[in-house]
């Protein structure tokens, strides 16, 4: 069983939407805010999303009032943090690897660490930013952190062993290139909408992301094979910020209930992340895709070939004006939150798809 513990007049209207400020008056005392997130309609990111809003205008009476835009349709995932910051939107959701550079700390949780789930990561993540307090993010009040489930890679050729991956061009952005590379892969940083047209047209032979997107976002559709790559387990660190002047025009009350729904639906994002997998592997199985485990030894090769893009990683931060010591701090410090959480999930009998086999199963 799954465990949860439990989301003319058009260019005029939507230049509208985009230009006004980021919150206005709608009655006396009431705010209405903008929400932007780049996951299509359907996506069970968007549904948790929007039950998130649901509850929000809810148990603040009415008071604040939110308009959701999903899709892109106000803000792409790569403009999401500026247009954050700028007020375009009031809040939004995306990922750091749209923006490679722009949040280094928090790219440490993104490197080939092993992460076994997705709830693991995602408590892994928001462990990291609470800890830490990366400056990367003093532009935004960050809602909270939530994480992908650990990358897989879906292709149209097998991938059994690292020689497989010569000669083949693989969707990757940000610091997951690093890893693409260090296996013998092109790595090339399509955005996740376009990467299904250009894998039906040969200019991509797969992609390097989570399970949920055989769904999600149809790869299973357009790939073959699926290969399980956890005990490397590049994700993608995501968040949900809000812009700091929309978030000071909360009064005491309603700041009081939004922050508890933040940390509720943070829990929730963890959850949802975990079991949104089972229906990708679900919907890829139901088109005969194969799914391939790597042997023990294909494992350790695979490890061993990352390190390089962990400590291309320190160098780059040090080079920035980190000490080395407190870089390797970061590492350590998600290797243990890593073990820890993965303990926990399997303590607390929460099954994913990823993972030791004492975590795999529905």
């Amino acid at each position: 069983m799954r465990k949860s513990f439990v989301l003319a007049g058009i260019v005029c209207l939507f230049s509208f939407l985009i230009l006004s400020p980021p919150t206005r008056a709608i009655a006396a005392g009431e705010i209405e805010f903008k929400f932007a997130n780049y996951f299509p309609p359907p996506s069970a990111h968007s549904k948790m999303c929007e039950e998130f809003i649901k509850e929000l205008e809810e148990q603040t009476g009415g008071k604040v009032k939110v308009r959701y835009f999903a899709g892109g349709s106000m803000l792409t995932a790569p403009a999401m943090i500026k247009g954050i910051e700028s007020g375009i939107a009031d809040m939004g959701l995306s990922h750091i690897e749209y923006t490679p550079g722009r949040m280094p700390v928090m790219e440490a949780c993104d490197l080939p660490l092993g992460i076994a789930s997705g709830w693991t990561a995602n408590q892994l993540v928001n462990d990291f930013y609470n800890k830490f307090k990366p400056k990367d993010w003093d532009k935004v009040k960050v809602l909270w952190m939530h994480a992908s489930t650990p990358s897989v890679l879906i292709t149209k050729k097998p991938v059994r062993t690292m020689e497989d991956l010569k000669g083949m061009t693989i969707r990757a952005p940000g610091r997951l290139a690093e890893v693409i590379q260090a296996l013998g892969g092109t790595p090339a940083p399509t955005p996740v909408v376009e990467t299904y047209d250009a894998m039906v047209k040969g200019v991509l032979d797969g992609v390097l992301i989570s399970l949920e997107t055989l769904k999600t976002f149809r790869f299973g559709e357009v790939g073959k094979y699926v290969t399980y790559c956890w005990n490397i387990g590049p994700i993608y660190t995501m968040y949900v910020v809000m812009n700091k002047n929309s978030y000071k025009k909360l009064t005491p009350d309603v700041k009081e209930v939004f922050d508890r729904l933040c940390g509720k639906h943070g829990e929730k994002f963890a959850l949802g992340w975990n079991d949104i997998d089972f229906a990708g592997e679900d919907f890829a199985k139901e088109r005969g895709l194969e799914f391939i485990d790597l042997s023990p030894e294909e494992q350790a090769r695979w490890s061993k070939a990352c390190q390089p893009v962990i400590e291309n990683y320190v160098k780059s931060m040090v080079s920035a004006g980190h000490k080395e010591a407190e870089v390797r701090e970061w590492i350590k410090y998600l290797n243990e939150r890593s073990e820890y959480w993965t303990k926990k999930q399997i303590q607390y009998h929460i099954k994913s798809a990823t993972g030791p086999k004492e975590m795999r199963g529905k």
